[in-house]
């Protein structure tokens, strides 16, 4: 299964993929100060309610606009769902051209978005 998570300023969503099935989406308050160890006490006994393991994770991809969260929810994934995860940037071909001045410079929410919106509705395409 894969496990997403979009840390965006105000919450981050945490969400499972079993191919393009949704097997469980949970949310939590943005806050670069959380461990890692938080997270996953806190991920595992959702996922649980739901008959999920952290065994079931293979792997990991994640959108984070929030540079404090970065190493914590980099270290959640490795060290309890072993997976090395994928972290969205402007430097990781998304399969799309960032026709913009400063790429760098395009938060992984909206890089995101635009993946999504290319993949439903084709390109060019403005997300607003």
């Amino acid at each position: 299964m894969l496990l997403t998570i979009d840390a965006g300023n105000t919450n981050t969503v945490f969400a499972l993929y079993e191919g393009e099935t949704r097997r469980g989406q949970w949310r939590i308050s943005t806050d670069g100060q959380r461990t890692a160890d938080e997270y996953a006490v806190w991920l595992t006994n959702l996922m649980a309610l739901e008959g999920l393991k952290a065994t079931d994770i293979d792997a990991a991809i994640m959108a984070i606009v929030v540079p404090q969260a970065t190493f914590d929810l980099t270290r959640l994934c490795t060290k309890y769902f072993d997976a090395e995860p994928l972290i969205v940037g402007p430097a990781l071909d998304l399969g799309i051209r960032i026709a913009i001045d400063k790429p760098e410079e395009v938060g992984a929410d909206r890089l995101v978005n635009a993946v999504a919106a290319h993949k439903f509705f084709g390109g060019p395409a403005i997300v607003i």
